[in-house]
């Protein structure tokens, strides 16, 4: 059941991020709905690898065929989005510090300002 609510939250907050990039002027609201979209997918990703009643991915006794098998969680997942925050993070760095540039050559975060025609 857990495992659902997380799994729609990190849908949701996609969905979100996606309405955020497509409907907004604002580069710097542009950069959050991006921020959004990999927070959310980043959700998605840890929700499809809980495992109810896992134990931890660790050799040990309630692993082995002694006693009773215990799932165990896959760590793959999380090692996957522990990476991905690292890398989001840097992207949103980057895009931040461009943002930051646009702002000082044309005096505004509108993109309007930034797609006009070079006819």
């Amino acid at each position: 059941m857990m495992s659902n609510v997380v799994l729609a939250t990190g849908l949701v907050l996609i969905l979100i991020g996606l309405w955020g990039m497509l409907t907004h002027r604002n580069i710097l609201r542009i950069i959050i709905a991006f921020s959004l979209i990999g927070t959310g997918t980043h959700i998605v990703i840890v929700a499809i690898g809980y495992v109810t009643n896992g134990t931890a991915p660790i050799i040990d006794r309630a692993l082995t065929l002694l006693e009773a098998p215990a799932r165990a969680v896959d760590p793959i997942p999380s090692a996957l989005v522990v990476t991905a925050i690292v890398i989001g993070l840097a992207v949103t760095a980057v895009m931040l510090a461009y943002a930051i540039r646009l702002y000082e050559s044309k005096k505004t975060l509108s993109i309007d300002a930034f797609t006009e025609s070079k006819w």
